[in-house]
């Protein structure tokens, strides 16, 4: 609408903020905007929308992991790593991605097979639409038309996730968070990532990060040379 942009300093202190503060959700920053004074001071009055929030941290994934470079390093130059001890662990991140959204072959199969059912019920629908007499109302030819449609439709999409899954081997495939898997996290199980995270013992402080798409830990550290 001509309006100036929000300059990336201003949106990566709202970025950070939700980080320490444990607020994921672009919705819930874009209300710390309006009512938390210590946001509406950090951000000198600004109110970007959930969207320039979320497309903030979707457009400058690359950026943001320079950042956590660079804290680190400046860790690094004030001595606060004591570089002798550190813990690594596992973390279980849940996804945007819903379940819904998740799809395996066995689950793809059973939608296939459901569609087929509706559609070939459908189409005897149409069949005897004319020949049956009924007091009760019947769904009109172009209204079953329309559901045939849709269902195939839904079945050529099921179908396309079919083929990506042949060709790339994996067994799973996520639609809003690609790289997202089922794991299991205190006894649920939900669409996630798997985060393994070096703490330095000294002050606690994390000093490296890897995402994966492993459930496990099994076999996340690096190989020695």
């Amino acid at each position: 609408m001509g309006r100036p942009p929000y300059h990336p300093k201003d949106m990566l202190k709202l970025y950070l903020y939700g980080y320490l503060n444990r607020i994921r959700s672009s919705r819930r920053l874009e209300q710390e905007g309006i009512r938390n004074l210590e946001v509406i001071w950090l951000l000198r009055k600004l109110k970007p929308d959930f969207k320039t929030i979320a497309d903030f941290r979707k457009d400058n994934k690359k950026a943001l992991k320079k950042v956590f470079r660079d804290f680190t390093k400046l860790c690094d130059e004030w001595e606060l790593f004591g570089k002798e001890l550190v813990a690594i662990d596992g973390s279980k991140f849940r996804a945007c991605n819903s379940k819904k959204n998740n799809y395996n072959p066995k689950k793809l199969a059973r939608h296939l097979k459901y569609i087929d059912e509706k559609i070939e019920g459908y189409l005897k629908e149409l069949d005897d639409h004319d020949q049956i007499e009924s007091p009760d109302r019947k769904p009109e030819a172009k209204e079953i038309t329309e559901r045939i449609q849709r269902l195939k439709a839904r079945k050529e999409k099921y179908e396309s996730y079919q083929r990506r899954l042949k060709q790339s081997g994996e067994n799973e495939i996520s639609t809003t968070d690609p790289d997202a898997r089922l794991m299991a996290n205190n006894n649920n199980v939900e669409v996630s990532y798997n985060i393994q995270t070096t703490v330095d013992a000294k002050h606690k402080l994390i000093a490296d990060f890897k995402v994966t798409k492993k459930p496990n830990d099994l076999g996340q550290l690096a190989p020695w040379p």
